[in-house]
C-alpha cells in the first residue's frame, strides 16, 4: 500500500466517499418522506389538520418511537439493527450496508418529524380557520395554504440536520463500511497522514455545497416571510 501512487490514492479515497455520498442521499430519500408520516401520527389529536383519524394510542406510539431514537445514541442504534435481528429472531441482516440505511432512516426520521411539527404547530390557526371559511377542506387549507409556509420555518433546522447527516455517514465504518475515513486510516497505518487529513477537504467542500444551497433556497423562500 505504501507504494501507491497519490492519484491512486486519491481515487481510493473518492471510492470511500462515495459510499458517504450513498447513505446521505438514500437517508435523504426515504427519511423526509417517513418524517412526514410520524408527524402526522404524532400530531394525530392536532385539531386544524387532522389527516389521521384521531386515535390516541397513534400519537403515543409515535411519540415514544420518537422519544427513544432522539434518546439513543445513533451508533448504539447502528449496533442494534446489525446484530438485534439476528440474535433475537435468528434473522441476521447480511447486507452491511442495508442495517446503516435502516439504522440512519429511522434516525433522522425521528428528528426529521420534530423539526415538522415545530413548522406546523407554528402556523397561526386563525389560517386554518380562513382556509375552511373559503370552502376549503382541512387537507385542502395544509396543502395548499400551510404547507409552504411550513417549508419556509423549517429550512433552517432542516439545513442543520442534513449538515449533520453528511458528518454522521462516517459512522458507517463502524459496521464495516469502508467510508472515506475508514479509507484513509488504512493509509495512516502505512505512515502517510495526509489522507486523514484530506477527508476534512471531502467534508468541507461537501458542506460549503450544501451551505449556498439552503441560503438559495431560504432567499427564494423569503416570499412567504
Amino acid at each position: 500500500m505504501a507504494s501507491m501512487t497519490t492519484w491512486e490514492i486519491v481515487c481510493n479515497l473518492f471510492e470511500g466517499f462515495y459510499q458517504n455520498g450513498l447513505i446521505f442521499i438514500l437517508t435523504l430519500i426515504m427519511a423526509i418522506p417517513l418524517g412526514l408520516v410520524i408527524t402526522f401520527g404524532s400530531m394525530s389529536n392536532f385539531t386544524p389538520i387532522k389527516i389521521l383519524p384521531k386515535f390516541q394510542p397513534i400519537k403515543w406510539v409515535s411519540k415514544t418511537f420518537v422519544w427513544i431514537i432522539r434518546g439513543t445514541p445513533l451508533m448504539l442504534q447502528l449496533f442494534v439493527v446489525m446484530y438485534a435481528p439476528g440474535m433475537l429472531f435468528d434473522i441476521p441482516i447480511k447486507s452491511r450496508m442495508t442495517a446503516v440505511l435502516i439504522a440512519f432512516v429511522i434516525n433522522y426520521a425521528a428528528y426529521f418529524s420534530e423539526i415538522y411539527r415545530g413548522g406546523i404547530e407554528s402556523i397561526a390557526k386563525g389560517q386554518y380557520e380562513a382556509g375552511q371559511v373559503l370552502g376549503m377542506t382541512k387537507s385542502q387549507v395544509f396543502f395548499k395554504v400551510i404547507l409552504f409556509q411550513v417549508i419556509k420555518r423549517i429550512t433552517p433546522p432542516m439545513s442543520n440536520e442534513i449538515i449533520t447527516l453528511v458528518k454522521d455517514t462516517s459512522l458507517a465504518r463502524i459496521v464495516g463500511i469502508a467510508e472515506i475515513i475508514m479509507s484513509a486510516e488504512r493509509f495512516t497505518k502505512s505512515g502517510l497522514i495526509w489522507p486523514l487529513f484530506s477527508t476534512g477537504i471531502y467534508f468541507l467542500l461537501f458542506n460549503g455545497i450544501l451551505t449556498l444551497l439552503f441560503g438559495y433556497i431560504e432567499k427564494k423562500m423569503s416570499y412567504y416571510n
